[in-house]
């Protein structure tokens, strides 16, 4: 309330600052996150990244019921898309995340939220 309104012909909503924050700097740094958490949970369930070049044309086949992983493991059709909707979901969850963290971080960027509060 001890700020002045904005002066609308010249203080604009959106502006080049704004979008250079917001697109290039915040939604690289959350496509990065989103990446990593993918590539994550593959590796995690045996498809390190090595393995993942070149892989689309047979996990993608449903007649292919014995793809293997990096540690020879086979994976039918089913546990594939399984799997691959469970990357989906992390990634997902990884922006989500991070959304909720810049929001925090953009709040708090002049008070606490001690004395601003979560409104």
């Amino acid at each position: 309330m001890k700020r002045p309104p904005r002066d609308s012909k010249v203080d604009r909503l959106v502006n080049f600052r704004l979008m250079r924050f917001s697109y290039l700097q915040i939604g690289m740094i959350q496509t990065l996150a989103g990446f990593l958490t993918w590539t994550a949970v593959m590796a995690q369930n045996g498809f390190c990244l090595d393995r993942l070049f070149n892989i689309r044309t047979h996990w993608d086949n449903k007649a292919v019921e014995n793809l293997e992983d990096s540690y020879g493991q086979e994976w039918s059709f089913h546990d594939r898309k399984t799997l691959e909707r469970s990357c989906h979901a992390a990634f997902f969850f990884a922006i989500v995340v991070l959304q909720w963290a810049d929001l925090l971080i953009s709040k708090t960027r002049t008070n606490s939220l001690v004395t601003q509060g979560f409104r």
